[in-house]
């Protein structure tokens, strides 16, 4: 697409006010880009929990706000000093915007970069997003897409996949090794039972949902467990079925549920590794399992830009796939908000803003 054939303006879908539906508004296409930014077409963008963290004013977003940081697309610009990424190339947006390159995150370990005290922003979070026809990103923080991974899957895998991708690898397991996710069910927690069972991880997954359960079943969890049981008996049932009754190797926080963080604790073996990604105002964990059973906790972000490629990478040799819920065109907002608050939702909500790409696609093979 030539500078003369992008529009001047785009419809968007905003957060006007917080705590207050979100409004389509006709906005101005980005035209200013900076050195390193990339325009890009939007094909899927998707709906994240964030987003409604946004919505009420968590993150103080100055209004109005474009919605969404779950983004894919085609490029049809980019910055005087981009060189990684050209015109026509098929994107997973990335959310962190103008990273600084000097503070001590950016000149660390790779793998720590996205922790950039001193960007400019979020897209879809602090900054405008991807509901909508074209989002300007950070070519630096945004990937190339394999030829077999579709544009349907790498916008939830923008956010969601980073995310959980990322947590497994902070676990450090090897192969054979046990992992559990507590909210095993969810948009992040299909796509964690799947990464981890393509790293030859064992994989148990907790959820409290019938929906949950059953989508943790189908994705190939090795032991699916009921949270409603109880934690004492989630508990017995996985040491039951762990090497040496001892509970798995590590664990990751997907639900937000205050007991969530406890639970995974407590399923995981002594001087074992609980990765927290849930955020509730407070991670509520008993002291037992820290001082007695000597579990280590920590957080984690979403991906860097190498982990990112290893994900889609990942993604692209073992056939992972995500489980969208479809909604064509921005008008449907209402319909997937509905959908998303009702609690039954299997995967992730999807708008597909440009249905034209997803034709495109199909000629290069992406099927995943």
């Amino acid at each position: 697409m030539s500078p003369q054939e992008i529009p001047k303006e785009m419809r968007a879908i905003q957060v006007i006010e917080y705590k207050k539906p979100y409004k389509i508004n006709t906005i101005p296409v980005p035209s200013s880009l900076s050195p390193h930014d990339i325009l890009v077409k939007v094909a899927v963008a998707s709906n994240c929990h964030t987003d409604s963290m946004v919505s009420a004013g968590v993150f103080g977003t100055k209004l109005p706000c474009t919605g969404s940081h779950e983004g894919s697309g085609t490029v049809v610009s980019v910055g005087s000093e981009v060189s990684d990424i050209k015109v026509g190339d098929r994107v997973m947006c990335g959310i962190p915007l103008h990273p600084c390159g000097k503070c001590a995150s950016c000149k660390g370990p790779e793998n720590e970069s996205q922790y950039c005290q001193e960007i400019d922003g979020m897209i879809g979070v602090t900054t405008h997003g991807c509901f909508a026809e074209y989002v300007k990103a950070d070519a630096r923080c945004s990937t190339k897409l394999p030829d077999k991974v579709s544009f349907l899957s790498a916008a939830p895998l923008a956010c969601a996949g980073r995310t959980v991708w990322r947590s497994v690898l902070q676990t450090g397991l090897k192969k054979g090794e046990w992992i559990c996710f507590v909210g095993s069910g969810g948009g992040l927690g299909h796509l964690g039972v799947q990464f981890a069972k393509a790293l030859g991880l064992k994989v148990v997954g907790i959820d409290a949902r019938d929906e949950g359960l059953a989508l943790t079943k189908e994705y190939g969890a090795d032991l699916v467990v009921d949270a409603r049981k109880g934690k004492e008996a989630n508990v017995k049932e996985i040491q039951d079925a762990t090497p040496g009754n001892l509970g798995v190797d590590a664990s990751v926080t997907l639900a937000e549920a205050e007991s969530a963080a406890g639970l995974a604790c407590a399923v995981t073996r002594m001087h074992g590794t609980m990765i927290q990604i849930a955020q509730p105002d407070e991670v509520k964990v008993p002291f037992a399992e820290l001082i007695f059973r000597n579990i280590k906790i920590h957080g984690s972000l979403i991906s860097s830009a190498e982990e990112s490629k290893s994900m889609l990478d990942c993604i692209a040799e073992h056939g992972i796939t995500v489980k969208t819920n479809q909604f064509h065109g921005l008008d449907k907002i209402e319909e997937l908000v509905e959908m998303v608050h009702g609690g039954k939702i299997q995967g992730k909500a999807v708008i597909v803003v440009d249905q034209e790409q997803l034709e495109q696609e199909k000629k290069i093979g992406a099927k995943f």
